[in-house]
């Protein structure tokens, strides 16, 4: 019996241990926002879109890992106004040139590198799959309390993404489109 007692206790510091030092914590897609703004010779457009799932790993309090999947038919236009080329404009990026959603629903980020800067905030390589194809990209994140934030910028031609880029078409002039665009994010667990 005294060792029946002793294996329990021990398996309830082993699993223990593992909990504690692991820990993932789900993201609270309600809550949490991603702004994108696009750029252009002549101005730019923002928006924004949904995930649909996500969650962060952490160590001791330390970020560790993360893995997230964003709902790509869920582009929205945010500075125009309904009946003024916010449709227009919502169906181009969910269309072929740009995202393909009828084909590629979801788009994925994955943690893979990451670095302590202190203070709680943490340099991130992750892969991003957009369109079905992957490329690394690289940011900070912040981590306060039950937040992260985080801005970085992505390059549209490296998922494929082609239309009114200046690097692979010729004399678009003012039609020109940049070929990054901006992310903020602001992510609640």
């Amino acid at each position: 019996m005294k060792n029946l007692k002793t294996i329990a206790i021990a398996l309830l510091v082993v699993f223990g241990t593992t909990t504690a030092m692991a820990q993932n914590k789900k993201i609270n897609v309600d809550k949490s926002k991603i702004n994108w703004v696009g750029k252009k010779v002549t101005g730019q457009h923002a928006g924004n879109i949904n995930l649909s799932e996500g969650t962060l790993v952490f160590e001791k309090k330390a970020l560790k890992g993360g893995t997230f999947t964003v709902d790509m038919t869920s582009i929205t236009v945010t500075d125009l106004e309904a009946g003024k080329g916010k449709e227009k404009l919502e169906g181009h990026l969910k269309a072929d040139d740009f995202f393909g959603t009828d084909k590629f629903k979801t788009a994925k980020l994955d943690f893979k590198l990451i670095s302590s800067n202190g203070d709680n905030t943490y340099n991130v390589t992750a892969d991003l799959t957009i369109k079905g194809i992957t490329a690394p990209v690289t940011f900070k994140i912040a981590v306060k309390g039950n937040t992260a934030t985080t801005t970085f910028k992505v390059d549209r031609t490296k998922y494929g993404i082609k239309y009114g880029s200046g690097s692979f078409f010729d004399n678009l002039g003012d039609k020109t489109i940049d070929d990054q665009f901006d992310l903020t994010v602001n992510l609640q667990f």
